[in-house]
């Protein structure tokens, strides 16, 4: 019998969803303001090489800081109880698809949030256009057999 509030073995349940629009001109203002500082406070060195690597590197960035502020509000955290930016990466699958990897308290926020008998997916939307970047966050239950 499952825990009041807790979904049947084989029920898949949304734990959480947060979205974030930024703009990507004020990406682009911090930027020029902390530089090096923010980069490396913020993104991870694979966020940072895939960036830099782009025509497009303000937006990207943009887009990454809209998917990691979406992330810790799907959290359920916001940015509060340690969590930190880089325990949030941005990582893109063969095909290009983009993803959430955690890592640290991210990660142990993930893993309480997760029924037992299930397994945590993290599902991530990102677009832009000038002058917005946008993320969208899910965090749903999978039964841990599928």
């Amino acid at each position: 019998m499952p825990r009041a509030g807790c979904p049947g073995e084989g029920a898949r349940v949304i734990l959480g969803i947060g979205t974030d629009l930024t703009r990507i001109d004020r990406m682009e203002a911090v930027l020029a303001r902390f530089g090096d500082r923010f980069r490396r406070r913020v993104f991870t060195a694979g966020e940072l090489a895939l960036a830099a690597g782009r025509g497009d590197e303000v937006a990207t960035l943009a887009r990454r800081w809209a998917a990691k502020e979406a992330c810790a509000k799907a959290l359920g955290t916001g940015l509060r109880m340690g969590i930190a930016w880089r325990e949030m990466a941005v990582e893109s699958s063969g095909m290009g698809a983009p993803g959430m990897v955690l890592s640290g308290r991210a990660a142990a926020r993930l893993q309480a949030l997760t029924p037992p008998g299930h397994r945590a997916a993290v599902h991530l939307s990102l677009t832009d256009d000038a002058p917005w970047a946008q993320a969208f966050v899910v965090i749903e239950a999978l039964p841990a057999s599928v």
